[in-house]
């Protein structure tokens, strides 16, 4: 599937499942989104950054289900509530959201 919008890697991402490879594919899909879609840059990097936190995390680590369940949880929900096409004070809510969130706690 190739991702062309936010409402695309949200139906992508609620297909997958919650293990550490969904979250580095959704790392490579926000940067074509990134290259794609220009306007939506600063979200896609702190989308990219929020979830490369999450991964380094856990790299080469066991990670426990009860958090990846959370931490998938916490990203489909806060994809699915971005709004790439509302008016700035909206967009620039949803970016400070996303910079405030933490997959883990």
């Amino acid at each position: 599937m190739t991702v062309q919008n936010v409402f695309d890697l949200h139906t992508w991402l609620s297909q997958q499942h919650h293990g550490l490879r969904t979250f580095k594919t959704f790392q490579q899909k926000l940067e074509t989104l990134s290259s794609h879609d220009p306007e939506q840059r600063a979200v896609c990097r702190l989308l990219s950054g929020l979830v490369g936190g999450y991964i380094e995390a856990f790299d080469e680590e066991p990670l426990p289900v009860a958090v990846a369940d959370r931490a998938y949880g916490r990203l489909l929900d806060l994809v699915g509530s971005l709004d790439l096409k509302a008016n700035a004070d909206r967009r620039l809510a949803d970016i400070n959201r996303v910079a405030a969130c933490d997959l883990l706690h």
